[in-house]
């Protein structure tokens, strides 16, 4: 069968993607082989791909399919997120459009709708892994609210409750009033913005015309203080201990308090108290047994407290009372005012910090485990600095608010039987409840008596649990599944979810399997766009990834992305990149299509054939070992660069030169079975990279040579490399670099045969002379004791080269370039000799530098003398 000419990836894709899910290739049991497991990062069931996703999965799925060919039990479990917040905006919003109010439903038939909207598009984003290339156990693809990982998630709750890790308490919260719910300070995202400050007099109590001035961004609150606070060190306040203030408009008598907390310089140096919506003035108030006044709804708005701003939003009130204040005379100034304002990192909108009953984990109890574990190596960080930002987070350790005021997630298994703050149970089951609020009561307390918590649990109180719960750890702590995978390799995953998850996790792991649940932790960078802005729908300028994928195809994309991502680094991404993955794929084809095309016959093999032959077994071994560290080290980019120079430079550019027959002639078969387990060889490598093009080629190689899919092929295994071949190659590319310079710069044809005199001057290996002889397209090679009159030279490694004249040759112009040359050798022997000259230079540099400079010195005298005679012979 013929080859095609070019590369088709759209049919290779689908075509090898399905022939390896129908040889079951991603699909993992527990057997003797060493296992080696990643679990995703679960994407939300709202989400559809974006170039953050295409980084974090390319990376996992290259680890994978590198380990599955080192021979070990790879398994990728895949799976999705319920994503409370974002998920029930989405169905509320799609019910609306439907002319249906959550209001009007009841919670079940509310479920009902999302798990619907969930069937429909929430594995839309796993399907477009697979068109990426993703090789994850879709057998084993999990769901955080599938029933045996809800029911670990509801164990985990039962169980902390009972250690007294769980309580429940009045605290300050972070309040989204669009979502109405919740958020943990995690899920709060702190933006500066331009703002106003707002200088607002209060008239003491008892006076005519005493004032003193608070400064706030948020005058809408006045109408919540419930006191004033002042230093009592300050000077300029010691008349006003023991007064009292009153509030404008609201006209209420409040308290001024004394408290060090104050910063005498900071503002006016007096301090609004606003307990119940600022959480320093809430410990202030406790601290002073102030009054506590919520003047707002859950929607944001003004409630009663707000009196006639009541039922108007937060932001409008904001505007107008700003206003009353200015013409009631309480308004002094108003500045512009840069500060840092909370937003929900779900719906976008104003954080409002908030008083209220919720359900908290005392993570004090648990961080110092979590943090030995990191610290002490038995997690790893890549890059390693990002330790530093877990520490100082686990040592700053906040309780974790859990409960969230929505209907889709994990409902929390308490349940009420009175109206009394104690006066509920933790159980699994309601008729568990009925005994335990029964026993608790002291009376007969019956299932219809009983009322579950209407809130749900925080998402991230599940997704903690993901390397345990994807095999069932929790809910069947013996199985053998959970004995074999767990603790997994390798996370890839964000800096930016550290503490969401990664921290979470480990926690987690430790309290319930007894040791962190991975080893190792790679952190992507965020993938920007040119101008360094993160990439977002928002702002328009993130590409869509399946567009890519259609345009460059899956593999040219891979590479695109991976070419400059160190770990924990942004990448600055433009699609030019998945043009130059394209390319590589493309080089990569049209070099086995060259292989493929030669003719071969039981011939004597040509030295120069043997001299390449040995020199990239040579290159090989030493790229193999080097690829290996770098994936030890999780340096996915540099293995990925090592790779590609392998292949593009080495094996296309000179390999392949080195060894094709001429014209219509044959090759021999000793050297065409060294380059095709060569081919073979470059194409493991690159598969965890380029996996479809690699399949495509790895199967049209096995008309010649029989074997399995690549996709389970061996790993190659490095053996030791000749560093003296290496090395002294080198040199010969530099002569054969030389020659093809003469011929570009006098526009000599390749097809020309030259004749090449050598005068050696130090050590020259001779062996390399046939490939030199072929690379050079020479004549013949001769070594002479003479200079070679009327020819062009050059030196490499102190020996001479020359390359006698044709005909054409104009002998003028090439004195200017020998005449060029010799004064550019001279000003770089003035620099270096200048150094030398220095005493202190001489005297205080490391030894290998001075002799680096002493090296250079003589290097420069040895041309200069070369280039000058030669000037003289053509003059």
């Amino acid at each position: 069968m013929e080859i095609p000419k070019q590369y088709e990836p759209n049919k290779a894709e689908d075509k090898w993607y399905s022939h390896w899910m129908k040889q079951n290739y991603f699909h993992s049991e527990p057997d003797d082989r060493e296992p080696y497991t990643i679990v995703i990062p679960p994407p939300n069931v709202t989400g559809v791909l974006h170039m953050g996703h295409m980084l974090n999965n390319t990376i996992q799925d290259v680890l994978i399919r590198r380990a599955r060919m080192q021979g070990k039990n790879a398994c990728w479990v895949p799976g999705t997120d319920h994503a409370s917040i974002a998920t029930e905006a989405k169905v509320v919003r799609k019910l609306r459009d439907e002319g249906i109010k959550k209001s009007d439903l009841s919670r079940s038939e509310f479920l009902e709708h999302a798990m619907d909207w969930k069937d429909k598009y929430g594995g839309v984003i796993l399907e477009q892994l697979k068109k990426l290339g993703a090789s994850c156990d879709w057998e084993r693809t999990e769901f955080t609210m599938n029933p045996d990982y809800s029911e670990s998630v509801i164990d985990t709750f039962l169980d902390l409750f009972e250690k007294g890790k769980i309580y429940r308490g009045v605290r300050m919260i972070n309040w989204d009033p669009a979502a109405q719910t919740a958020l943990s300070d995690e899920e709060v995202l702190h933006k500066e913005v331009n703002s106003k400050l707002y200088h607002v007099r209060y008239k003491i109590e008892g006076t005519d015309d005493e004032w003193l001035t608070i400064a706030t961004t948020r005058p809408e609150t006045i109408l919540g203080d419930t006191a004033i606070c002042i230093n009592p060190n300050d000077a300029r306040f010691l008349h006003l201990h023991g007064k009292k203030a009153i509030v404008p408009i609201a006209n209420r008598v409040i308290p001024i308090i004394q408290d060090e907390y104050v910063e005498m310089e900071f503002g006016t140096g007096c301090l609004k108290v606003t307990p119940a919506h600022d959480e320093n003035d809430y410990n202030l108030g406790k601290k002073h047994d102030l009054e506590t006044l919520d003047i707002l709804n859950d929607d944001g708005s003004l409630n009663a407290h707000g009196l006639h701003y009541e039922g108007k939003d937060r932001f409008e009130v904001r505007k107008l009372i700003a206003k009353e204040l200015d013409e009631l005379g309480y308004l002094v100034d108003v500045e512009d005012h840069i500060n840092k304002v909370g937003y929900s990192e779900r719906t976008d909108a104003v954080i409002e910090p908030k008083l209220s009953l919720q359900w908290f984990v005392d993570m004090q109890k648990f961080s110092e485990p979590a943090l030995k574990a990191v610290m002490d190596g038995e997690v790893n960080f890549y890059p390693e600095n990002l330790k530093n930002t877990y520490r100082h987070w686990m040592e700053n350790i906040k309780d974790w608010c859990i409960s969230r005021q929505l209907w889709w997630g994990h409902q929390i298994p308490a349940y009420y039987y009175g109206k009394g703050d104690n006066d509920f149970v933790v159980a699994k089951t309601i008729e568990e409840a009925a005994i335990k609020a029964s026993e608790k009561a002291g009376k007969t307390i019956n299932t219809t008596d009983l009322k579950q918590d209407e809130d749900v649990l925080d998402t991230w109180f599940s997704s903690w649990l993901w390397p345990i719960s994807v095999f069932k750890g929790l809910t069947d702590k013996g199985n053998d599944e959970i004995k074999y995978y767990y603790p997994t390799n390798d996370l890839v995953t964000a800096p930016e979810i550290m503490f969401f998850w990664v921290a979470r996790m480990i926690i987690a792991g430790i309290e319930y399997m007894g040791t962190p649940p991975f080893k190792n932790v790679y952190y992507t960078g965020i993938v920007r766009d040119k101008l360094g802005r993160k990439m977002s729908k928002s702002l328009g300028n993130s590409p869509d990834p399946i567009g890519l994928i259609n345009e460059y195809g899956a593999d040219g994309v891979r590479l695109g992305i991976l070419i400059s991502s160190p770990a924990g680094n942004d990448l600055p991404f433009d699609s030019s990149q998945c043009e130059q993955g394209r390319n590589f794929s493309n080089k990569i084809w049209n070099a086995f299509r060259l292989v493929n095309q030669w003719e071969w016959r039981d011939i004597e093999q040509p030295a120069s054939s043997k001299i390449a032959i040995n020199w990239f077994e040579s290159k090989l071994n030493k790229a193999i070992s080097s690829i290996d560290d770098h994936f030890d080290k999780f340096r996915i980019s540099d293995a990925l660069m090592t790779t590609y120079k392998l292949i593009w430079d080495d094996f296309c550019s000179w390999y392949l030169e080195m060894i094709k027959p001429g014209y219509q002639q044959p090759i021999d078969v000793v050297t065409l079975e060294a380059t095709i387990s060569f081919f073979e060889k470059i194409l493991k490598l690159v598969h965890p990279f380029t996996p479809f093009i690699t399949e495509e080629i790895w199967h049209w190689l096995k008309e010649r040579n029989e074997g399995e899919d690549i996709i389970i092929s061996s790993w190659p295994v490095a053996r030791i490399a000749d560093e003296k071949l290496l090395n002294g190659f080198d040199k010969t590319m530099e002569v054969i670099s030389n020659i093809r310079n003469v011929r570009k710069q006098n526009n000599i044809a390749n097809k020309i045969q030259l004749d090449l005199f050598i005068k050696e001057n130090a050590d020259h290996n001779k062996e390399m002379d046939p490939v030199i002889q072929k690379m050079g397209t020479l004549g013949k090679i001769e070594y002479t004791d003479e200079k070679i009159a009327n020819s062009f030279s050059f030196i490499v490694n102190n020996n001479e080269f020359f390359i006698p004249f044709g005909d054409q040759v104009d002998l003028e112009e090439e004195k200017k370039k020998i005449q060029a040359e010799l004064e550019y050798a001279e000003g770089s022997l003035k620099i270096v000799q200048k150094k030398l000259s220095n005493e202190r230079f001489v005297n205080n540099a490391p030894e290998q530098v001075v002799a680096g400079e002493r090296k250079k010195e003589s290097d420069a005298l040895n041309k200069i003398k070369i280039l000058t005679e030669k000037l003289a012979e053509l003059s």
